[in-house]
Formats: structure tokens, C-alpha cells, sequence
């Protein structure tokens, strides 16, 4: 189909002026819309403003300009019918041959921190969406582009046949243009749903990162989709796997929650250890020192650089991954001596409040909110005030306990775990295994803080806390046994305070 007239209306500008002079030198009538058209006549190529070709101004502050019978039935009437082509002289419609429009970047725009639901509403783009399904539509005659990408393809395509595009370049522009608007459209729903608290479907359109050996185990197939590449880079070592990505995943929210500089050791996305301390190599010890036996092929991750000392210590152990912000050259000479080890560089946190957790059940899916709360309010329920040494303890094994499977129970000090128990039936036993790992450790447990992940549901779990040494103890509260909690508690001269926040881990 020879191109002898043109619409361009688009929000990325990039490569626009050079594809447009190519088509007016094919001879195509150029016809444009406000900020594309100016660039064009800055370029000194000839263009109609779309009002001149509608007959009606641009009106609404622009959300009404393309959305016009002589631009839609330019686009949609079949060339070679008797019908079409007689109702198209009647009416006055001039043929569009090629559409070239990229749309509001409404995407770009909600991913701005603090962007308002105005803000958003006013980038979504009505008539450029209409324009390329009407395009798409009606491929057989007319060429529709959406991607700066595809000018060259399309150029070539004019130069090799006389000023014509072929019927399969336009079919497969025509697929990627309907592809495009239907992406565009699902993230509109997707932030309206997120935004508006709407009782409505979900739906979710992610790019294929990767394809995957397997699953979590051989006979399970599996991909990566999203973009995991903005968050993660991989400096060295075998292809990730399926678990390998999960315990990433795992790391990385959890170093989200410390400023501090912090080391944290996963196996198989429960932490066997945390420690903070402004000599890194010294994090390392303390988190090493929880459990010395699980990290054995684990994950390790640090929220600053790793240098050679560093490096030399951890390469004691086998280890799967080890992630940080970045490695000094010492500390990759070091670490890339294990041929097998994969070395990730942190990119970005995976702190973001708006993300969605999502899981698979027989027939569909849960979709929630991430659980990125740490602090709700703390709130003294005992008789004794605790000191600021068991507060800093407290924190810290809350903010280590979010990220252990429920039920969860962490022995913690102000620096670092001491033990853990994760994944249990029972609170109870959750507090066990706690307590047996730190004998295991050799770590005393007396003085420490203790945390769980949601409210004792009777005092058996802090009284077997209090046993084991623990002085302070942080939950949720909300049992209706609390006042039986605390009073033990008190029994025990245990400070206790209440956050008003669970940690559910299934």
C-alpha cells in the first residue's frame, strides 16, 4: 500500500523528526497534533495541524482532537469496496495510509513517588489508543506504528518498494500494536484497582525475563517474568535457578529493613542468622555465629560493599549466592575463584510499598498487598519499662522476624540473632527449636529479647521464653488471652510490649 498520507502523534519524540522527513520524501501529506507538530515545523517539514484536517479545533485542554469521524473513517474504510469507498467520498474522508502514535506515558507517570490519582487520570491517553486499534483493525490498507524502534524497519520497507509497505509488515506491526494497547490498558486497571480499592478482576502482563532449567524441583518447568533485571545483576557463576530467585527475593526484602550495615544468611528464604555492625566483617561474624550448620549452600547478603576480608571469610563456607551493593576488586578476585558461586549486585530494594504479593491456589489466585509495615506503634503492657538495650533488641529481632515462616519466634540482641525458630505447628515449638539452635550455637540466651510473629495465644510461649533467659518480649497482641500473657509476663519481670502488627508467614 502506497503511503500517501500520514497521521504523527506521539509522546516519545525521539527519532521523529528523521522518520517524518523520510515519509515526506516519499511524497506523504503529513498531518500532526500540538507538540509533534511544532517539532516537525522546527524541522521545516510540512504538516497539517489535525484541526486543519478535521475542520474542528482541538478542544477540552486536547483530550478532544483525534477522536473525529474524518480521522477514524480515514483510517477504518476497506479500500477497494464499492460501499466504503462511496460512503468515504460522501462524507469527505481523506485515506490515512500510516498512523504513528506512542501514547501519554501514563506508566512512567504513576511509577513517580507521590504521583496524585489526577496526575495519573490525566495520562491516560483516549484517542491515541483509538487511533491504533482503528489502524490495526484495518491493516490490509493501513500501516500503524507504535514503537521508535520499528522507523528504520518501515523505512527500508518504502525504500525497497517504491514508497509501499508490504501486507507483512503491516500484519506484524498490526499485532504489536494491539499487544501495545492492550499492556497500556491492563496497567490503567491495574493501578485504578490498586488505587481505588475497587472490588474488580485482576489482571497482570509481565515481559519473560527468562526461561528456567526447572522449577523447584527437575520435572517442574519454569520461567522468570517482570523485571528482576532492574533489581539484580549477575557479576559471576552458574544460571540462576528457580530457588535461587525465590531465596534472592527473600534477601533482598529482607536487608530492606536495615539501614544499618547489616550482613543476613538464608536457606531456603528463612534467615539462619542476622548481625549489624559498622565493621562489616564483624556483621558477618555475628550472623554466622546463630547457626553454623544451615548456611551450608545458602544465601548471603550484605547492604554494603564486600571487600577482600570479607570476602575471604565467607568463602569459608559453601555458599549458592551472595548478593551486595557492590564488590571491591579484591573481594570478586576472592569470591570468583569458586567457578559455581553466583555474585549478584544489589541494584535496587525490593521496598516498594505498592508491590503485590501474589499466590497460586487451586482455581486462581490471592493477591495482597506486600507486608511492608515494620513499626504500627509500641506499646508497654508490662509493669516494667523496658531499658533502651531491650528496646534495640526488640527491634531488631521484629524486623528479623517479619521474614521467617510462621510460626515464627526469634532470640535476639540489639546486634544480632541469637536463634531462631521457624516454620512450626506451634509457637511453642517454634521457641524450642529457637532455644535448642542457640545451645547448639553455644549462645546464651539470658538478657535477650524475644519476638513473634503474631500474639502468644496462651503464656506457655513466654513463660518458655522467660525460661530460656529472654528478659523483654515483642508481639502483636490481640489474643484473647493477653491479660494471662502479661500477667506472666509481670510474674517474670519480663517487659513486654505490644506493636499492633502481625507477621504472618504461610
Amino acid at each position: 500500500m502506497k503511503i500517501t498520507r500520514a497521521l504523527i502523534s506521539v509522546s516519545d519524540k525521539k527519532g521523529i523528526a528523521a522518520f517524518a522527513r523520510a515519509l515526506e520524501q516519499h511524497g506523504a501529506d503529513i498531518i500532526s497534533t500540538g507538540g509533534t507538530a511544532e517539532l516537525l515545523r522546527k524541522n521545516k517539514i510540512p504538516v497539517r495541524d489535525i484541526s486543519h484536517f478535521t475542520g474542528f479545533p482541538e478542544v477540552l485542554e486536547g483530550r478532544v482532537k483525534t477522536l473525529h469521524p474524518r480521522v477514524h473513517g480515514g483510517l477504518l474504510y476497506k479500500r477497494g469496496n464499492e460501499t466504503h469507498e462511496a460512503q468515504a467520498r460522501e462524507c469527505g474522508f481523506e485515506p490515512i495510509d500510516l498512523v504513528v502514535v506512542n501514547l501519554y506515558p501514563f506508566e512512567q507517570t504513576i511509577a513517580r513517588p507521590n504521583v496524585t490519582l489526577a496526575e495519573a487520570i490525566e495520562n491516560i491517553d483516549i484517542g491515541g489508543p483509538s487511533m491504533i486499534r482503528s489502524a490495526a483493525k484495518n491493516y490490509e490498507s493501513v500501516t500503524v506504528v507504535v514503537d521508535p524502534a520499528d522507523y528504520n524497519l518501515v523505512i527500508e520497507t518504502l525504500r525497497d518498494h517504491e514508497g509501499e509497505t508490504t501486507l507483512k509488515l503491516r500484519e506484524q506491526l498490526a499485532i504489536k500494536a494491539f499487544i501495545k494497547t492492550s499492556e497500556y490498558d491492563r496497567a490503567i486497571a491495574t493501578f485504578l484497582n490498586q488505587e481505588q480499592k475497587t472490588e474488580a478482576s485482576f489482571s497482570l502482563t509481565l515481559p519473560l525475563v527468562a526461561r528456567l532449567r526447572y522449577g523447584e524441583n527437575p520435572h517442574q518447568s519454569a520461567a522468570l517474568y517482570g523485571e528482576f533485571d532492574r533489581h539484580f545483576e549477575k557479576l559471576h557463576g552458574k544460571e540462576l535457578s528457580f530457588n535461587n530467585i525465590l531465596d534472592i527475593s527473600a534477601a533482598a526484602n529482607l536487608i530492606s529493613d536495615f539501614d544499618e550495615p547489616t550482613v543476613a544468611i538464608l536457606k531456603h528464604t528463612n534467615p539462619c542468622g542476622v548481625g549489624s555492625d559498622a565493621d562489616l566483617r564483624e556483621a558477618w561474624e555475628k550472623a554466622f555465629a546463630t547457626d553454623k550448620q544451615a548456611p551450608f549452600g545458602g544465601i548471603i547478603i550484605c547492604n554494603r560493599e564486600i571487600d577482600e576480608s570479607l570476602a575471604k571469610a565467607i568463602s569459608e563456607i559453601f555458599s549458592e549466592v551472595i548478593i551486595a551493593p557492590e564488590f571491591s576488586g579484591g573481594g570478586r578476585t576472592v569470591l570468583q575463584k569458586k567457578k559455581n558461586l553466583r555474585l549478584i549486585r544489589l541494584l535496587a530494594g525490593c521496598d516498594d510499598k505498592a508491590a503485590r504479593d501474589i499466590r497460586s491456589v487451586c482455581g486462581g489466585l490471592l493477591v495482597q498487598e506486600a507486608d511492608a509495615g515494620v513499626e504500627k506503634s509500641e506499646r508497654v503492657v508490662s509493669k516494667r519499662q523496658p531499658s533502651e538495650s531491650e528496646l534495640a533488641a526488640m527491634r531488631f529481632g521484629w524486623r528479623v522476624v517479619k521474614h521467617v515462616k510462621s510460626n515464627a519466634i526469634v532470640y535476639a540482641a540489639a546486634d544480632r540473632t541469637l536463634g531462631i525458630g521457624a516454620g512450626q505447628m506451634s509457637r511453642v515449638d517454634a521457641s524450642r527449636i529457637a532455644v535448642w539452635k542457640a545451645q547448639e550455637a553455644g549462645l546464651s540466651l539470658k538478657g535477650s529479647a524475644v519476638a513473634s510473629d503474631a500474639f502468644f495465644p496462651f503464656p506457655d510461649g513466654l513463660v518458655a521464653a522467660a525460661e530460656a533467659g529472654a528478659t523483654c518480649a515483642i508481639q502483636p497482641g490481640g489474643s484473647v488471652r493477653d491479660a494471662e500473657v502479661i500477667a506472666a509476663a509481670d510474674e517474670r519481670d519480663v517487659a513486654m510490649i505490644f506493636t499492633g502488627l502481625r507477621h504472618f508467614r504461610h
